[in-house]
């Protein structure tokens, strides 16, 4: 084979790659692939016979899955902890894979029409990706001192099924009530796999205070102190303008880490009537309010606050609204490195090290507490009534306590 045959080979393959995950294989023609390529599709037919022979190659030679998890393991690489290092891989793989709905969906759609040795490549891809993932719970289960029921093979098998089943019914299907949403998703699959399929040999307080907050968070609420949560602001301020800007938005918007790692530069707007973030959700957008006032305190006003001081300080030209120090948009995992940088030493009430799922938790309590209705809350929160009911039920416990403390300070 001449190499200017060859070229026109390998670049066959990556235009069906690339057309297979834009639009998927049925919605992809040979004529789109050739002309991608740069070639006649009199080329294509004769390296590959049709369109399912060029599929068998794409899944044979482009190493599309060897190179999903091979970079889904270098993108998250086990930390001290277990619970952390499931719940980035998990984020991680759910990431990579919405990023290719259209291949997802054609793969499950249109499987029974492909040739058996298609399927049987297909099939070969999956367990190739899935030895990366094996490999990378094995460093996990080590590194985390943990018993387990199932080897690490059967373990990445299940981990990968439920994931790919979570892509499968969010690409093919609305409407649903399966879970409340991906992070409620991805809590409750790790959850399985902590309380489920490991047991710690030995519990570190890592181990017990992450699976602490796991129980909290679903069981009740679990919001942080005013005094700790200036604690927190202060050690992020003191480590820089950005970080004082994340904390910030977590504390004063009362949003998820996914949701902070998504905000643009754009998605802020302010004027000396307010400060709002657009937070993008399944039907378009919806406006949280950035509070200037966290736990009693004033952190600046609604057009001069730490958000705004950051984002007037940029120099560069990314999008994204915050950025690791190699300049591309900070991932969930990052803002979690930064989190614990702010709380080291630091301690809840219960003594426990805060987890970040608590400023979110912390705002929700805040705002009713501040007099907000519980239905005014659903609308900024994209919560239903019935998930944000744990939230009025710690503020009313609050109230109460208020209350008795302030009756206590009078003559009887």
């Amino acid at each position: 084979m001449s190499s200017q045959s060859h070229s026109a080979r390998q670049r066959l393959i990556q235009a069906a790659l690339e057309l297979f995950t834009a639009q998927g294989v049925s919605g992809t023609t040979t004529r789109q692939i050739a002309e991608k390529a740069e070639v006649n599709e009199v080329t294509l037919f004769r390296h590959f016979g049709n369109k399912h022979g060029l599929l068998l190659a794409v899944l044979e030679e482009s190493a599309a899955f060897k190179n999903l998890g091979e970079s889904l393991v270098s993108r998250a690489i086990p930390p001290g902890n277990v619970y952390q290092a499931l719940k980035d891989y998990a984020s991680e793989s759910l990431h990579a894979l919405e990023q290719v709905p259209e291949f997802v969906r054609s793969v499950v759609g249109e499987a029974d029409q492909y040739p058996a040795e298609n399927r049987r490549a297909l099939g070969r891809g999956l367990t190739e990706a899935n030895r990366y993932v094996a490999e990378y719970l094995a460093t996990v289960i080590e590194q985390g001192h943990l018993n387990t029921y199932l080897p690490a093979e059967k373990l990445a098998s299940l981990l990968n099924g439920m994931l790919l089943g979570y892509a499968v019914i969010e690409f093919t299907s609305e409407f649903h009530e399966l879970w409340e949403d991906r992070d409620d998703f991805l809590e409750n699959l790790v959850q399985l796999f902590l309380q489920g399929a490991m047991s710690p040999v030995v519990e570190t307080s890592q181990y017990s205070s992450s699976l602490t907050v796991i129980n909290s968070s679903i069981r009740e609420v679990a919001d942080l102190p005013a005094s700790l949560v200036h604690q927190i602001l202060q050690q992020a301020r003191k480590l820089g303008v950005q970080d004082y800007a994340l904390a910030y938005v977590l504390f004063a918007g009362g949003l998820s880490v996914r949701e902070v790692a998504g905000l643009e530069r754009s998605h802020q707007f302010y004027d000396s009537q307010g400060h709002f973030l657009q937070i993008a959700n399944n039907t378009g957008f919806r406006q949280v309010p950035v509070n200037q006032w966290i736990m009693g305190i004033r952190y600046g006003s609604y057009t001069n606050n730490p958000l705004t001081k950051w984002l007037k300080s940029r120099k560069d030209n990314q999008p994204a609204m915050f950025i690791h120090e190699s300049g591309s948009p900070m991932s969930e995992s990052q803002i979690d490195v930064h989190w614990h940088m702010w709380t080291q030493r630091l301690l809840t009430p219960e003594g426990q090290p805060p987890a970040i799922i608590q400023t979110q938790q912390t705002w929700r309590v805040e705002m009713l507490m501040r007099g907000m209705s519980l239905e005014n809350l659903s609308i900024l929160t994209g919560c239903d009534r019935t998930q944000l009911q744990p939230y009025a039920k710690r503020a009313r416990e609050k109230a109460a306590l208020e209350q008795a403390t302030r009756l206590d300070q009078k003559p009887g």
